[in-house]
This record gives C-alpha cells, sequence and structure tokens, in this order.
C-alpha cells in the first residue's frame, strides 16, 4: 500500500522530525487519519480532491514505533497534538477512518478547541469487530485473504498487495502485540458516554454493507453526538474512501459547502 501511495503522492510525502506525513494545498487544515491497517494510499483520490480548497495533511501514524506502553489510542492523540505543534496548526478539520475516526475522537473530547469539525468513516469508538484476539490462522494465507476481503463489499478492492501487507502484519510478532493492544486499548476508550459533550460539527459517511463497524454503530454515532448529520454509501464497506471515492467526495463536499467549512 505504501509503494501505491509513493506513486499516486510522490512529491508530497516529507519526513522530518520524526514525522512522516503527505502535505499538499493551502488554506484551512484538513488532517486526515487513516485506520489500523491503512496506510496513506488510502485517501490518494481524496488528498488529490480537497488540496484545491485545503491545506491537506496527513500523518503516517506510528502504530508500530510507539512505545508499547504508548500503543493506545490515548498515545495516538498525544502524537497527533505534537503534529499539530510541529506543523504550527491551531485548528483543523479532522477526517478519521477506523481506528483513525477513534483518535479523531478521544483527540476532540480532550481538544475541543482545535478541531473545526469531524468526518468520520467506519469509525471506531463505540464497537468493532477485528480479526479476532488470536488471529488463530495466521500463517493460512487464504485464512487472511478472506479476512482482507471481507473490509470491503467487493472483495476485488482487496488487492493482492492490500492482502500482503496485512500477512506481513499478522505473522511479525511485534506487530501482532501493538495491533492487540490497540485493539484493547480501543475497547477500554470506548466512547459513548462522551460523544453529547463533542459539540463539533460531524459528518459521518458510513457504508451500508460495513463488517466491521456495522450500520447500527453509525446510528448509534449519530445519536449520541450532538451536531452530526448520517450520509449511507450503498454496496459499500467498512473503507467507502477506498471503494467508493467519488460517492465519498461528493458527499464530504456537499456538507462542507452547507457547513460554511469551504
Amino acid at each position: 500500500m505504501q509503494t501505491e501511495s509513493k506513486k499516486m503522492l510522490g512529491e508530497y510525502i516529507k519526513e522530518e522530525s520524526g514525522f512522516k506525513y503527505v502535505e499538499k494545498g493551502k488554506g484551512t487544515p484538513l488532517i486526515i487519519l487513516h485506520g489500523l491497517m491503512g496506510g496513506l494510499s488510502n485517501f490518494d483520490q481524496i488528498v488529490d480532491y480537497f488540496s484545491k480548497d485545503f491545506r491537506v495533511l496527513m500523518p503516517e501514524l506510528p502504530i508500530y514505533s510507539l512505545p508499547l506502553l504508548k500503543t493506545s489510542v490515548k498515545g495516538l492523540a498525544n502524537y497527533l497534538l505534537d503534529f499539530y505543534e510541529f506543523k504550527k496548526i491551531d485548528k483543523a478539520i479532522l477526517l478519521g477512518n477506523s481506528l483513525g475516526g477513534h483518535v479523531t475522537l478521544y483527540f476532540t473530547n480532550k481538544h475541543p478547541e482545535m478541531v473545526k469539525a469531524m468526518i468520520l468513516t467506519g469509525s471506531s469508538g463505540l464497537y468493532e469487530k477485528g480479526m479476532g484476539d488470536s488471529y488463530p490462522q495466521r500463517k493460512n494465507y487464504d485464512y487472511i485473504k478472506r479476512k482482507a476481503q471481507e473490509v470491503f463489499h467487493d472483495p476485488k478492492v482487496a488487492t493482492k498487495a492490500l492482502i500482503d501487507e496485512v500477512f506481513e502484519v499478522v505473522n511479525n510478532r511485534m506487530k501482532v502485540i501493538r495491533t492487540l493492544s490497540l485493539a484493547k486499548s480501543a475497547i477500554r476508550h470506548n466512547m459513548a458516554k462522551d460523544l453529547p459533550n463533542i459539540k463539533a460539527p460531524t459528518c459521518l459517511i458510513w457504508g451500508k454493507n460495513d463488517l466491521v463497524t456495522p450500520p447500527e454503530v453509525a446510528e448509534e454515532f449519530k445519536k449520541l453526538l450532538p451536531d452530526a448529520d448520517l450520509y449511507w454509501i450503498d454496496k459499500c464497506g467498512h473503507a467507502p474512501m477506498m471503494e467508493h471515492p467519488k460517492e465519498f467526495i461528493k458527499i464530504m463536499d456537499q456538507w462542507l459547502s452547507q457547513r460554511k467549512l469551504k
């Protein structure tokens, strides 16, 4: 997935001061946060489109490089705070998928003055169905292939490169330990009690066929967040920005315009 990202976003990827990130465009900062098994390439079309109106930034979350004790939702939120300070950002719109959505929610709850709005898609934070606690057949490539394909409504979206990357992660002992640490942290940091306090305007874009964070999760987010709009994408799984990028862009663009955020 990273090789694809470099092809699409090449010149916009930077590595400095301990951060690896994409930066493109000028204007209001729009920070994109990827998921647990996600990478920078998952959002390439989103970056290209919205960099016309926004300063789009997308840090690569240090899922496999943070100290183990800090490998948590809180640890990643603190990393985001450091990124804000590094890029001299006072306030931004946050867009998060899956774990990135959870980090967005946690960060916004802790630092409401630093978040202009949230866009959440397939976000964890309430309930998420993972691959299982033990990866019982992690050396079985076909099993991992099926699990990766289940993330999408159309299994063809799970390319061989993506499946190979997941297979490598689940067969790397330290990466599995960190993945499970984050999964347990996500359960500990359930946001249900905090959501009514998060006043930021929120756009929920959800796949109707999401098996990881099912539609009822989106409904619960809509119910608990004070200022949220919910939009559905049909024939779509856990990563709408990958599976239906044009529809995702259209919804997000219209919402930002309606909310006078662009």
